[in-house]
């Protein structure tokens, strides 16, 4: 009975907010637009909260909702198209005005119930294209933005409220609080909060399996770590884990392998050496969709191919997050914005069935779940690198030699970061080799060559992240290093986009 209902609109956040809710200790029953009245009939909730989505109210089969729900007294919070849409329902205007992604500022007009606690400014994190312009009557402004009159609004007499901003986003520096009074001023819920359960999760892995073999996909990464971490707890010796050698990742992966995860795991990851064929698979490949899915395939070409040593293995573990499935259209109304190599990018006909302990989890409670099974924190704490690796931070096609600069500048990079002791402030670093070339001098003499982009970012759960702040003299040393021992690289560059608009990797 203190349930509240997220309805789906297709956003790539929409499991944030229901992740967000839940941390509150509140069941979150996440339904289809269309489901929305047969839900509140089934359990009767205490609020409903309206996601955002990339339509816009207008589309031709935009998703929308029967208008009845807001003359049933249940609290109801509209967040971004949620908002757009209670709007366009209750006779306000919705326009396609200036799109904003990223940081602003907002400026609070009324503490009584969303804002309650609040300062008078605050920063938000705003992603949308639409804008309301007119709102419907009986409604008020109690938040803007400077250029978004209606940031936030409520009804005079009715608990509606609607947002243009994203709480649910680790960015929005009172998120957590615009839920929490939500919660617990406007739905009368009272809080309980909840730990993650990790014996629960491992007696489902077990139920599961049962007797049968799980090959692991082992990058030694914090994703793969924890779920093979999981996976041993669970079923013990029936759990083969493997890592494939691609040539892919960054330097030293291999020998770290070797080195620490025998003793963590109580067993030898079995290790492929597949460099080549990737290589081959990547010729002449230049398309980043193409790209992903070419190594998806490959990847589960080599997994199978196992299947002749291990013919009774059953399931193919991954260490797959809710990042990497929404990215790759994981809900209905959700937009499709690229394939990851283990989502998206995978074959269709896979002989193993995959296990995927951490599909709906997002990194910060997958290092809390590391910490909890006991995994040490250099492990835990690991910046995030990409199951493609730097094939999707080489835009164009993948050769040895291109290949061998990417490695070599983000090397540089890690170690300079390092030494600056900068590597552990930051959520994740790397470099990008761009299909890009620009004029250099370099001995007195016209130079053309490559140009490196650096990206260096800080996140919670890889859903929005802010560009860091690097000292220049850091990013001095690091463009100097770069462009002295790189081979053919004329120039270096600070990527300073947010996300949104931008995605973590250009690719």
């Amino acid at each position: 009975m203190n349930s509240i209902i997220l309805v789906d609109f297709g956003s790539q956040t929409c499991h944030l907010i229901g992740r967000r809710l839940k941390d509150l200790g509140i069941e979150v029953i996440i339904v289809d637009p269309e489901d929305v009245l047969s839900a509140i009939k089934k359990y009767q909730p205490k609020g409903i909260i309206l996601s955002g989505g990339p339509s816009s109210v207008y589309e031709k089969n935009a998703p929308t909702i029967n208008k009845k729900i807001f003359s049933l007294n249940i609290p109801i919070l509209g967040i971004c198209y949620g908002w757009q849409l209670t709007a366009y329902l209750l006779g306000g205007k919705v326009e396609s005005g200036k799109k904003e992604y990223g940081p602003a500022n907002l400026k609070i007009s009324d503490f009584d119930s969303l804002f309650y606690g609040f300062p008078k400014k605050t920063s938000v994190w705003e992603s949308h294209g639409d804008t309301v312009t007119k709102i419907p009557n009986n409604f008020i402004t109690i938040a803007s933005t400077e250029s978004v009159s209606f940031a936030a609004v409520k009804h005079n007499t009715r608990n509606i409220f609607g947002i243009q901003f994203h709480p649910e986003s680790s960015h929005t520096e009172k998120g957590g609080l615009l839920f929490n009074n939500f919660i617990t001023r406007i739905c009368k819920i009272p809080l309980v909060p909840k730990k993650i359960n990790v014996e629960e999760i491992i007696q489902q892995i077990k139920e599961k399996v049962g007797e049968r073999i799980v090959i692991g996909a082992f990058s030694g990464g914090t994703d793969s770590a924890v779920a093979g971490a999981l996976v041993t707890k669970a079923i013990g010796k029936k759990f083969i884990p493997i890592y494939i050698e691609s040539g892919l990742m960054r330097q030293g992966t291999i020998k770290r392998i070797k080195r620490v995860f025998p003793k963590l795991l109580g067993m030898k990851v079995k290790i492929i050496m597949a460099k080549k064929n990737f290589l081959e698979t990547l010729k002449r490949v230049v398309d980043p969709e193409q790209k992903r899915k070419a190594i998806g395939k490959l990847y589960i070409q080599l997994f199978e191919k196992e299947l002749i040593n291990t013919p009774q293995a059953h399931f193919l573990m991954q260490g797959t997050t809710y990042a990497d499935f929404i990215h790759s259209k994981g809900t209905k109304h959700a937009a499709y914005i690229k394939s990851h190599h283990n989502v998206g990018g995978l074959p269709k006909d896979i002989k193993l069935e995959l296990l995927e302990p951490l599909k709906y989890f997002y990194t910060d409670q997958v290092r809390e779940i590391g910490l909890q099974i006991g995994l040490p924190k250099d492990v835990v704490f690991q910046q995030p690198f990409p199951g493609p690796g730097h094939a999707v931070r080489i835009l164009g096609e993948v050769t040895a030699q291109r290949l061998e600069k990417q490695v070599l500048a983000d090397a540089v990079l890690v170690d300079e970061m390092k030494k600056s002791k900068w590597y552990e402030k930051v959520f994740q670093c790397w470099t990008i080799l761009t299909n890009s070339k620009s004029t250099a001098v370099k001995g007195d003499t016209r130079f053309f060559g490559d140009v490196v982009a650096i990206r260096i970012v800080n996140s919670k759960d890889r859903m929005s992240a802010s560009w860091v702040d690097l000292p220049y003299d850091v990013l001095q040393r690091i463009s100097t290093r770069i462009i002295n021992e790189v081979p053919g690289v004329s120039r270096v560059v600070y990527d300073i986009t947010t996300k949104p608009p931008a995605t973590m990797e250009w690719e």
